[in-house]
C-alpha cells in the first residue's frame, strides 16, 4: 500500500478512481493508508483500468475478491472523499456528514486551493 488512495496490484501502481484521501504527510494520512492495509490484507485484488491521470499514473477500479469496491468503501468509512471531478458524484452519497471539514486539505485541493500532490 502506497497510501489511502493508490496501491501496487501485480507491480502496478494504481490510483484508485473518484476519490482522494489524505497524503502521508497531512492529518489522517496514515489513517486512511492503514484502513487501506486492512482492506487489502490476504486479499485477492482486481483492477479495471480505466485511464492514466495527469501524473501518468493508471486509474481503475479496484475490487477485493468479495466484490468490494475499495474507493466506496474507503469513502463509506470516512478515510477518503469523492472526487467528483473524476467520479462524477458516484461516491458522494457515501460520504460521512462533515467529512470534508476534517479531511480540509483534499477538500482545499479539490477547490484548487492547495498544489496537487504525486505519489
Amino acid at each position: 500500500m502506497i497510501d489511502g488512495d493508490t496501491i501496487d496490484v501485480d507491480g502496478a501502481r494504481i490510483r484508485l478512481f473518484g476519490i482522494d484521501a489524505p497524503e502521508m504527510e497531512h492529518p489522517y494520512g496514515r489513517n486512511a493508508k492503514w484502513a487501506m492495509v486492512r482492506l487489502c490484507k490476504g486479499r485477492r485484488i482486481t483492477v479495471d483500468l480505466l485511464d492514466n491521470d495527469v501524473h501518468d499514473r493508471l486509474v481503475g477500479v479496484c475490487r477485493r475478491d468479495d466484490g468490494m469496491d475499495l474507493s466506496a468503501e474507503m469513502v463509506r468509512t470516512g478515510h477518503a472523499i469523492d472526487w467528483p471531478k473524476y467520479s462524477g458524484g458516484a461516491y458522494s452519497h457515501l460520504e460521512q456528514p462533515g467529512i470534508r471539514k476534517r479531511l480540509w486539505r483534499c477538500d482545499a485541493r479539490q477547490k484548487g486551493r492547495m498544489p496537487p500532490t504525486r505519489t
